[in-house]
């Protein structure tokens, strides 16, 4: 039937409205903001930078690979490659950013810095409160700004950290049992060595003795 959509949306737009009068859970409106809504998982709004541990210097997850950077669609991510190494999650030595800075003006939360990083080091968070008077450089979000702990995004995204949290652990078990097999098969190869009997020297040959001819 014609505008049979149309009559649907009213009638349900009647029924919120005159149950609101007897149903909080049929209010349409906060009173914000003096009350909030609560924030669903799935909210994405700014991409935040990962650490873990307690230095969020030390325990970034960046590694400074850059991908993000030139997957980002708006190009809002500037990034400089440190000159030493600092060990990762799985004590590696790993390059990371000595600068890293997000335009948040420009940032259109697409989420795939979040996608594209092999590292897990990039999320998105749920702040959205984030007016400035500075137009530009209040904005602009360097690294620091930009650090979040590993508890942070298990508070706001609690299902998806620990998922990744559970598959860096693996990843990590897996590098440490590398390493150890490693280590262990250098050791038995060493003890081998050791203990393999060593070749006898041939003798020397004796010398030859050569008489002058006689005139």
């Amino acid at each position: 039937m014609l505008g049979e959509g149309i009559l649907k949306g009213l009638g349900e737009t009647a029924k919120n409205f005159a149950a609101s009068f007897v149903s909080k859970d049929r209010l349409t409106t906060i009173q914000y903001p003096e009350e909030r809504a609560p924030v669903i998982e799935n909210t994405r709004d700014f991409p935040f930078l990962v650490y873990d541990g307690e230095d969020k210097m030390a325990g970034l997850r960046c590694v400074a690979c850059q991908i993000c950077e030139k997957e980002c669609p708006p190009k809002c991510i500037y990034i400089v490659k440190s000159t030493d190494k600092k060990p990762d999650y799985v004590g590696k030595p790993q390059i990371y950013p000595a600068r890293f800075d997000i335009d948040i003006s420009v940032c259109m939360s697409c989420q795939i810095c979040v996608e594209v990083c092999p590292f897990e080091a990039i999320k998105m968070d749920t702040e959205f409160e984030l007016s400035t008077t500075d137009r530009f450089g209040g904005l602009l979000y360097d690294r620091d700004q930009l650090a979040r702990s590993n508890q942070h995004y298990h508070k706001i995204h609690p299902t998806e950290a620990a998922e990744v949290d559970a598959r860096l652990a693996e990843e990590k078990a897996k590098s440490e049992a590398k390493a150890k097999a490693a280590a262990e098969a250098a050791a038995l190869k060493a003890a081998a060595a050791a203990a393999a009997p060593k070749p006898t020297p041939a003798p020397a040959p004796a010398p030859v003795s050569v008489k002058e001819p006689t005139a």
